[in-house]
């Protein structure tokens, strides 16, 4: 049988960006071997990438953009080659949808994979928000043919637009990971892991790191593009690569997830507490949206209800006892490759696509 053709049309460079590289891009292989011919398009190409976070660089910026969008219209005259056309968050991040309009004029068959509440406030119908390309999460989702979404929350949104959802959380590769070896140590490391866009949520856990640490002996590891600084808490930070995301990851005990009950929350895939249970890391989690189908509470983790005296209770517990912290890492890595493994979902991923064809 001839292989079908998939054109993946991502924001960002293969293996950068987080919402690509622990969603779909893992699956390359296995569509591969189910049939599919796969090519990838990304709109930000190497060098833009570098600096697009970054301060400055203006114009390389607008040079870059110009050339993710020379690359669209090289896109748009070959998208009758493929069967499926798979676009993640956006054809093009500005002005209004009419590349997507387009390409959904021309493609065969769309699927929309969607990550966080991207819409949001589109429906105020602000000038910025054509400007910004913030109404093309909704036209996307009435053109797909599929929609694949990062949380339940979010299905329940897009299913106003489209019915043919499926919600695939985050996933990890655990055939090439292996869990760290819990042990009593005379310093506890408790770490956390993220950009500099959400160490805002620091603030909820630092009064209860600071009493902590009045009574305990302990280090606060900050794995970010960002250092973090707190006069009352002893902090060690290391810059995140994804050449050495998993070792550094290894040398926290105790993963913190502290998020605001606010509704941008709610489009998130509870990443960050599989990241640490992926490696057998006992997590504390705010108990909110994903976080509370991804935890087991007391089973292979911990949630909590952002009191200062809930992060501390549990954070005593586990300091204080390494063999829980074993059990639950345990326990938090068979969750891992149960339920939100690689192996585990990707026959969804390839029923949505064989479902097209």
């Amino acid at each position: 049988m001839q292989s079908k053709k998939i054109l993946f049309l991502s924001p960002y460079p293969f293996g950068k960006g987080p919402s690509q590289r622990l969603k779909y891009e893992q699956y390359y292989d296995y569509f591969e071997k189910n049939g599919f011919e796969l090519t990838t398009s990304s709109f930000m190409d190497d060098e833009l990438w570098k600096i697009v976070y970054k301060h400055g660089n203006i114009i390389q910026k607008i040079i870059g953009t110009l050339r993710g969008y020379l690359r669209r219209f090289n896109d748009l005259l070959h998208i009758r080659q493929f069967d499926i056309i798979y676009i993640h968050l956006w054809v093009t991040p500005f002005g209004p949808p009419i590349f997507e309009w387009l390409i959904h004029l021309f493609a065969k068959k769309i699927v929309y994979d969607i990550d966080d509440m991207i819409y949001l406030n589109v429906t105020q119908k602000r000038f910025i928000d054509k400007i910004k390309g913030r109404n093309k999460p909704l036209a996307l989702m009435k053109y797909a043919n599929a929609v694949i979404v990062c949380s339940p929350f979010l299905e329940k949104f897009v299913q106003q637009y489209n019915s043919n959802v499926t919600t695939i959380l985050a996933t990890y590769n655990t055939d090439t990971t292996t869990p760290k070896l819990q042990e009593a140590k005379e310093k506890t490391t408790i770490g956390w892991t993220g950009t500099h866009s959400t160490m805002k949520y620091l603030s909820i856990v630092e009064a209860a790191l600071v009493e902590l640490s009045k009574t305990r002996t302990i280090e606060f590891l900050v794995i970010c593009n960002a250092p973090y600084h707190h006069p009352k808490i002893e902090t060690r930070n290391i810059v995140w690569t994804a050449t050495h995301e998993i070792s550094d990851l290894k040398q926290i005990d105790i993963g913190l997830y502290p998020l605001e009950k606010e509704e941008w929350v709610l489009g998130k895939s509870g990443n960050k507490a599989l990241a640490y249970m992926n490696v057998g890391i006992p997590c504390i989690a705010t108990d909110f949206g994903t976080n509370s189908l991804v935890i087991q509470h007391k089973e292979d983790g911990f949630l909590v209800n952002n009191t200062k005296e809930e992060w501390l209770q549990w954070l005593l517990y586990l300091v204080d006892n390494p063999n829980e912290r074993a059990r639950i890492g345990q326990n938090a890595r068979k969750a891992v490759e149960n339920k939100f493994s690689v192996k585990a979902n990707r026959n969804t991923y390839l029923q949505v696509l064989k479902s097209l064809i």
